[in-house]
C-alpha cells in the first residue's frame, strides 16, 4: 500500500491539502493495519492523519525545489488526470 503514496514533492501544480492527507492516511493505514475504522479507532486514527498531514505539509514547504519533478505521474485525483482517463475510456467504447 505506501509504496502507492506518490511522491508530492515537486508536483505541478504543488500538491494539494487533499493530495497530502490522502497520503497521510494511506500512511497511518500501512503502520497500523487499520482498513476500516470502529468508535475504538477512529479518534486516534484522525488525529495521526492530522498530525501527519500536517508535519508532511511543512516538509514540503521547507524542502528546496526539485532539480527534476517526480518520476511518478500525478495523482489519479487530480481533475485533469480524470478528465485525460475519461478521455482515453471514452475512446476504447
Amino acid at each position: 500500500m505506501c509504496r502507492n503514496i506518490t511522491t508530492l514533492r515537486g508536483l505541478q501544480p504543488a500538491a494539494t491539502t487533499d493530495e497530502i492527507e490522502a497520503a497521510a492516511r494511506q500512511y497511518v493505514r500501512k503502520v497500523t493495519g487499520v482498513q476500516s475504522l470502529s468508535d475504538a479507532t477512529r479518534e486516534p486514527f484522525e488525529a495521526a492523519v492530522a498530525e501527519i498531514a500536517e508535519i508532511t505539509a511543512r516538509l514540503l514547504e521547507e524542502l528546496p525545489q526539485r532539480r527534476q519533478p517526480p518520476t511518478t505521474v500525478p495523482p489519479l485525483r487530480r481533475p485533469e488526470v480524470q478528465a485525460r482517463i475519461a478521455l482515453r475510456e471514452a475512446k476504447k467504447a
